[in-house]
């Protein structure tokens, strides 16, 4: 049986990224529930988890450490593929190339709508 964060997490997966193919959506959901993500809401941790799945499998950011880039450049010139495949799985939110770490803060757009985590 599904705990309550496991069904929220779910929901936040629907609600944010509702096109993700099967196999990513279950990647990012089970590591949407790992360990060092537990402090925070399903909603944060679902978006980290999205992110990181879709840098890791979907564009060149491993390959580009492997050429020695640093990891804050790397990420730079992998933020548009990340884009692209939010868009085409077509997700609610994006990667603001503007932002400290969007990974981590909301945007503002979430602030002025509340839809930022609230705590679990």
């Amino acid at each position: 049986m599904a705990t309550e964060r496991q069904k929220a997490i779910a929901r936040a997966l629907t609600l944010t990224i509702p096109g993700a193919p099967f196999l990513d959506a279950e990647a990012i959901r089970e590591a949407a529930r790992a360990r060092h993500l537990r402090q925070l809401g399903p909603k944060t941790a679902l978006w980290l988890a999205a992110v990181a799945h879709i840098r890791h499998v979907h564009t060149d950011y491993d390959a580009l450490l492997d050429e020695g880039y640093g990891r804050d450049a790397a990420r730079f010139f992998v933020l548009d593929a990340i884009n692209e495949v939010l868009d085409r799985w077509g997700a609610t939110r994006l990667l603001d190339p503007h932002a400290i770490d969007d990974e981590i803060l909301p945007t503002e757009g979430d602030l002025r709508t509340g839809s930022a985590d609230d705590p679990d």
